[in-house]
């Protein structure tokens, strides 16, 4: 339970993620660049001065690290650019077809058979899903760039649980995982933001930059890479559908999108939570470990 517990304290940290996202003037690419980049440096820091280790964990590592940060990288590009092509709503409720995602993706990276009844749970997340968000055909395009979002977030859960299992170091896959997605960001900067530069920061920007680079960044990405040692990443993942619960009442409360909801939020809302408590109670009937 305690474990579920701080599984559900990250997944609302995560969540405030849209909302800042929102608040923050910049392009997608920008944004992910600043968030990942100070993120990147925070961590290293960190690293360095407070636990006086060396930041450089070998080059196979450091490779591995880096690559799979390319990977995060380009999902953080499409959750953000899916809030600015539809809005968090809409985003975080394409997003949440992760579970469904993973249940294909864990067995492929990890040589396993796939669990039937993790594709069903997945199946019912995204009928829960289509109730919360509605979908509306000038919200298309939006949702499609959150479910390629969706495709690459089933993928590095499973490559990070690989590798903290083989002693790789929390914070220091953060460093390197940011500097991986910051590469990608500022490479696709020129195509993505149409023009909107890098430091054009206005009002509070760098406030809730630095909130979005180290507590839902750097606290949360370590966070959650350190729960995958005690989780599968269908596990995670799967809980990780309570994201677009958490935003969505977040984006109704702070930018009024309750307007666009409709009352089958509620039907969609526990379609989820009943996605979320038939999977541990399918994984103890059937003696399998999270």
């Amino acid at each position: 339970m305690k474990l579920y517990l701080q599984l559900h304290l990250l997944i609302f940290l995560l969540a405030t993620t849209a909302v800042l996202g929102k608040l923050i003037t910049l392009g997608p690419a920008g944004l992910v660049f600043w968030r990942t980049g100070i993120a990147s440096l925070a961590a290293a820091a960190w690293v360095a001065a407070v636990r006086k280790q060396s930041v450089w964990p070998g080059r196979r590592r450091a490779a591995g690290f880096f690559g799979i940060g390319m990977i995060i990288g380009a999902h953080w590009l499409c959750f953000f650019g899916a809030i600015h092509l539809a809005n968090i709503s809409i985003c975080l409720a394409g997003m949440a077809t992760i579970s469904l995602f993973t249940a294909f993706t864990e067995p492929l990276l990890e040589r396993r058979r796939v669990r039937p009844f993790e594709v069903l749970l997945g199946l019912l997340v995204v009928a829960g899903i289509v109730l919360v968000a509605g979908i509306e055909r000038g919200h298309l395009l939006g949702l499609a760039v959150a479910l390629l979002g969706a495709l690459l977030a089933a993928v590095f859960p499973v490559l990070n649980r690989r590798l903290v299992n083989t002693g790789g170091d929390p914070m220091m896959m953060v460093a390197w995982e940011m500097a991986g997605a910051c590469s990608v960001a500022f490479a696709l900067h020129p195509l993505l933001d149409g023009g909107i530069p890098l430091l054009a920061w206005q009002g509070l920007d760098w406030l809730w930059l630095l909130l979005l680079a180290l507590v839902c960044t750097v606290f949360a990405h370590a966070f959650h890479i350190h729960l995958l040692r005690r989780l599968s990443a269908y596990t995670a993942n799967l809980a990780m559908n309570f994201e677009p619960v958490y935003g969505i009442l977040a984006a109704a409360l702070f930018f009024s999108e309750h307007q666009e909801l409709h009352p089958l939020f509620y039907a969609g809302l526990a379609t989820i939570l009943l996605a979320n408590l038939l999977h541990p109670l399918c994984l103890r009937k059937l003696g399998k470990p999270a």
